[in-house]
């Protein structure tokens, strides 16, 4: 039987195409049969995973912000003592202005009998001895 040139570039033709279609097969990903699945289960599991997250940042109880202040008694400040007890806010944030322009540390507290400017124990007896001196 004779070939024609037809018929061997005919079968060059056909046994490029065999090994080209090997080739482009050969490189897909095969996961097989349930492929289809997971896309949806990806999906769900990124929102699951949202759902988690946003639920542990946004509980109620623990905040990462600070609480308000609380009023307490006068005793409850720790290594603070009251060496004024003014009347008003205005009155008690030049106090303890005055006491800070003399170098002594002091702050102002809301307690329970009112405000309160509150010095350290080892500053109390110069604060007293500067809130008794002339203004």
């Amino acid at each position: 039987m004779t070939r024609t040139v037809a018929s061997a570039a005919d079968d060059r033709f056909a046994a490029l195409a065999r090994r080209r279609r090997l080739a482009d097969t050969g490189r897909v990903a095969s996961w097989g049969s349930y492929s289809f699945v997971y896309g949806p289960v990806v999906a769900f599991a990124a929102v699951g995973l949202l759902v988690v997250l946003l639920r542990w940042t946004f509980r109620r109880g623990s905040s990462l912000v600070a609480a308000p202040p609380r009023s307490g008694s006068p005793d409850d400040y720790g290594l603070l003592v009251a060496v004024a007890e003014p009347p008003s806010f205005a009155e008690a944030e030049l106090i303890r202005a005055r006491l800070a322009a003399q170098g002594v540390r002091a702050t102002l507290a809301p307690t329970t009998e009112g405000p309160r400017v509150m010095v350290f124990r080892d500053e109390a007896r110069v604060a007293r001895a500067l809130l008794r001196g002339p203004r």
